[in-house]
């Protein structure tokens, strides 16, 4: 059965469900329960080599007595369109999103694929004041309809926690906190501030923070952080929040204060959550809240600021269904991160954190949640508890290489200290796994899933240097020493393709690219060319193909009205092969291929088949589920209790 086929039947079979649902549903509520644990970016691998081990005995209760199988992930296995499978029951052909990034055909610059934010579009202007007369907009790029919105009509409760592409919440959950996707209160995924005497070592350009100048004036640092632009200026003008840090003489440790709270913390401490007031007008603020980790005092001051994060106590987006569940979390287990993808990766690849600092930042994260869970899993009766954990998938990223002395990046000394980092957190999970286990009745199903699988990234692939060097993309000047990235120097007439995103080839097409070039007579050849052509690149390297799998986007995915949005082409990049990081964005490097010596040392962005996840199920599944898409409608089948799921 062909790709599109499957995902037909898979919806045929939930619109029967759906129906067969409603008739059998009646005034009892069924009690039926099931709870799902999504663990971000467990490799199947690895997790089999750790049960072989003994190292999970949870994982390996839940093996004996449902079952444990690799879950296939979704083209490419990026986690918001593998997230997004889950949830729609289809693939991007119906839910729109292809990559973390898409491109305005238009303008052609990226814009992030799962949410778009607008301000006020109608505003009145008092000299330099402006009052909006209408509410700005967040809105959910992801199409389709979540699963448990089907289980929400048969009045099953359903609680949904940190769901990722689930920003803004979705609302048809009974309780939904908000996941991957969520922004911090400048609307990126993350910026942090870094506050130093010696800016020097870090450079003019950090990627995911800024880097401020620290002036002590006898022993007092003022500072100040910035929040978005006042909507209430007309010339646009960051918000600010001040505080000041006053330098212990002798001790290493610094007193904080932040509006009327006081901390004092020593070098290599952390505060708790700090709220935050951002003044707007006079009778408007914008809040927001923060950790401090004191890095250094003597002979350097240094002092990281997380980036600010939306105060669920006082939220100033949507991040919660019911608004008052964000509050009711904090206020029962404390403040907790927001934003979407909490550990700062970003300030390890730019040095402010080294590796034990990025580790207890992530684990900070993680404890959080972890504690959270308690919170939600003891109040959890009826119906569907889903809860995502992201701390595997983002220290899997930072620290894979440790247990790959292949790695071009590898040095012993540095590296195999860190080797039992990644297993330790698979133990971690497996703990949180037997906790759930020994708190859940006779009547609940749990089921433990993956979006993904992960391996060592040790080669890069830039696939618009490709594209210029066998003649699909034309530059303006060729001779240009430094690309600007953006595509600024692309000449988009003589340009018959690009690449956009880690995975996605488009073809410059006239009608849709504001600077089309290839007619609709030719898209078929170019298409078929081009993929043959990336199917025979070999790594000078390795000598082995660069990319194993070339997926046609009209061919694979289910066509339900979203295919314009995403590329032509997904590229599968072999094993340890990935798309680089210049390329995603429009920057062409000078070699199409390059080691990665990033500290970004693992990933999943290659061949599907290469990185499946992981399912154990605590019972063998009413309707079983070989990959994500089809993962959804088990779910359902696990609450039809007339059994005719397991008869479909």
């Amino acid at each position: 059965m062909s790709a599109r086929s499957q995902g037909i039947a898979c919806l045929v079979f939930v619109s029967a469900l759906l129906l067969s649902m409603g008739a059998a549903a009646t005034a009892q509520a069924p009690s039926k329960k099931v709870i799902v644990l999504g663990f971000d970016g467990m490799d199947y691998g690895l997790t089999q080599q750790l049960l072989e081990e003994g190292r999970l005995p949870n994982f390996a209760r839940l093996a004996e007595t449902g079952g444990f199988t690799p879950l296939g992930t979704s083209i490419p296995p990026q986690s918001p369109v593998a997230w997004s499978n889950f949830i729609t029951g289809t693939d991007s052909g119906g839910h729109g999103i292809f990559d973390f990034i898409h491109r305005d055909p238009d303008t052609m610059f990226p814009y992030l694929s799962t949410t778009r934010t607008e301000g006020s579009s109608k505003t009145i202007g008092l000299g330099k004041w402006q009052i909006p007369i209408s509410g700005g907009t967040v809105e959910l790029l992801r199409r389709g309809e979540p699963f448990w919105a089907v289980l929400e009509r048969r009045d099953v409760e359903t609680t949904i926690i940190r769901m990722p592409a689930n920003f803004p919440p979705s609302m048809t959950a009974t309780r939904e906190i908000s996941g991957m996707g969520t922004p911090d209160i400048l609307g990126t995924y993350g910026t942090f501030s870094f506050f130093t005497t010696d800016p020097t070592p870090y450079g003019d350009n950090v990627s995911g923070g800024h880097v401020y100048r620290a002036n002590l004036q006898e022993g007092v640092f003022e500072g100040t952080l910035y929040g978005p632009d006042n909507p209430f200026l007309v010339e646009p003008t960051k918000v600010e929040s001040e505080f000041t840090v006053f330098i212990d003489p002798v001790e290493e440790a610094v007193k904080l204060v932040v509006g009327d709270q006081e901390r004092v913390i020593a070098k290599g401490e952390w505060s708790d959550w700090l709220p935050l007031e951002f003044p707007l007008v006079v009778t408007q603020k914008l809040h927001g809240m923060a950790r401090f980790y004191l890095k250094g005092v003597r002979p350097d001051f240094e002092l990281y600021v997380s980036p600010v994060n939306i105060d669920p106590l006082h939220p100033a987006m949507p991040i919660s269904t019911p608004d008052s569940y964000a509050a009711e979390l904090a206020k029962a287990t404390g403040l907790y991160y927001t934003q979407g993808m909490p550990e700062d990766t970003k300030a390890l690849t730019e040095g402010i954190f080294d590796r034990d600092e990025f580790l207890a930042q992530a684990r900070i994260a993680g404890h959080e949640f972890a504690e959270q869970y308690e919170y939600v899993l003891d109040r959890f009766e009826s119906g569907l508890l889903f809860y995502y954990f992201g701390n595997v998938d983002q220290i899997s990223h930072m620290m894979w290489r440790t247990m790959d002395p292949d790695h071009p990046a590898y040095d012993a000394a540095k590296d195999a200290p860190y080797a039992d980092v990644i297993p330790k957190l698979y133990e971690e999970m497996d703990a949180i796994t037997g906790h759930t286990l020994d708190h859940m009745d006779e009547n609940t199903t749990l089921i433990v899933m993956s979006d993904h699988g992960f391996t060592s990234w040790r080669r890069s692939f830039n696939l618009n240097s490709w594209l210029r060097d066998n003649g699909y993309l034309a530059l303006k000047n060729p001779n240009l020493q430094k690309d600007p990235g953006f595509f600024r120097n692309v000449n988009w007439p003589r340009t018959k393709a690009y690449g956009l995103g880690l995975n996605g080839l488009y073809l410059n097409m006239r009608g849709r690219e504001r600077q089309g070039s290839v007619s609709p007579n030719e898209r078929e050849t170019l298409i078929e060319e081009i993929a043959e052509k990336l199917l025979q690149v070999i790594d000078p390297a390795t000598g082995q193909p660069a990319i194993t799998k070339v997926y046609r986007c009209d061919k694979v995915y289910d066509d339900l009205g979203q295919l314009a949005i995403g590329p032509d082409i997904q590229v599968g990049y072999a094993k340890g092969t990935r798309g680089s990081n210049q390329s995603s964005l429009g920057e062409l490097a000078p070699e199409i291929f390059s080691d990665n010596m990033d500290e970004w040392s693992g990933d999943h962005c290659m061949d599907h088949e290469a990185v499946p996840g992981i399912l154990l199920t605590s019972r063998p599944l009413q309707k079983r589920a070989a990959d994500l898409k089809h993962l959804a409608a088990s779910i359902l089948a696990e609450f039809e209790a007339s059994g005719e799921t397991a008869r479909r």
